[in-house]
């Protein structure tokens, strides 16, 4: 019955690369070794790369569908941009720091043909040692930052991780799946609006799984599944600028999604935390991030 979902489907991968030469590859590398072309389309936006990511895939992956655009974009605009060109009933939204181990679609197919009240599925992530990644987050708020914070905690603890792990052995649903391997339905994206655009890097996947949620759908974490997820490559070498892009992302969540007293609450945290930061270290993305707080509203 899955064989039969699957053929009689198409499914969009897009990524989203911006100098991702080092990782490029062998993600590409693993969906065409794990993924049949018959009834799927390979979609990379590049965000205006400054490495040889252009040539490897024009001369490594001629099959592939570039988009080269002209400036850096970001995260969210740039899968916009892959899904106003793609043809699947299903996007498969995929960072390039993931490397496919099996062919984990007709699972993820079967999942929302058969259950017409899911909008997003996220896989089980690994990381390359083959150890468990936490991938799903609960609702951004207050209360939700501090469960997250506990959650991710658990990542400093091989014992609490595996406890984790055991605990997530069965499909179920969630508030938040991180958007390294984001399954959605297309319509749904569509009509949605795709991801919201104000969001540069950080908090596009949570803002999209909220709207999801307010349109009537659930989203599901499902460990039957799995994909290496190598995480934080895109980021690392800009660091401090990322520190304040997420800071500016969270500030306009709280201001889309919260109330009034939860983005109160976050700016007094902010603005506390990081002028004591900049008084100490003179680090001017503290004083940026000050900054932002006091343009707060």
């Amino acid at each position: 019955m899955i064989r039969q979902h699957y053929t009689s489907l198409k499914i969009s991968i897009i990524l989203v690369n911006y100098n991702g030469a080092d990782v490029l590859t062998d993600c590409l590398t693993s969906i065409e070794k794990f993924i049949p072309r018959y009834n799927c389309e390979i979609i990379i936006v590049d965000n205006n790369s400054q490495d040889n990511s252009i040539d490897i895939i024009e001369n490594q992956f001629p099959a592939v569908k570039l988009i080269k655009l002209s400036k850096n974009i970001g995260f969210g605009s740039g899968n916009n941009a892959g899904a106003k060109v793609a043809k699947g009933k299903f996007l498969f939204l995929l960072n390039t720091d993931a490397i496919i181990t099996s062919n984990i679609f007709p699972h993820l197919i079967n999942l929302m043909e058969e259950n017409p009240e899911i909008g997003v599925i996220g896989p089980k992530l690994l990381f390359p040692d083959g150890s468990f990644q936490i991938s799903f987050s609960p609702t951004i708020s207050i209360k939700g930052e501090i469960e997250a914070k506990r959650l991710h905690n658990y990542a400093q603890s091989p014992t609490k991780l595996n406890r984790l792990e055991q605990d997530c052995k069965q499909t179920k649903e969630v508030d938040i799946v991180v958007g390294a391997a984001f399954f959605i339905r297309a319509d749904l994206f569509h009509s949605l609006g795709g991801f919201d655009e104000k969001f540069f890097m950080y908090f596009e996947e949570s803002d999209l799984c909220q709207r999801v949620k307010n349109a009537g759908y659930k989203v599901l974490y499902t460990p039957e599944v799995s994909l290496i997820h190598i995480r934080g490559h895109s980021v690392n070498r800009i660091a401090h600028k990322m520190v304040v892009e997420y800071r500016r992302s969270q500030i306009y969540y709280y201001k889309k999604h919260r109330p009034m007293w939860e983005r109160l609450i976050l700016r007094v945290y902010l603005f506390t935390k990081f002028f004591y930061e900049f008084a100490i270290t003179l680090n001017p993305y503290c004083w940026q991030i000050v900054k932002l707080v006091l343009r707060y509203k």
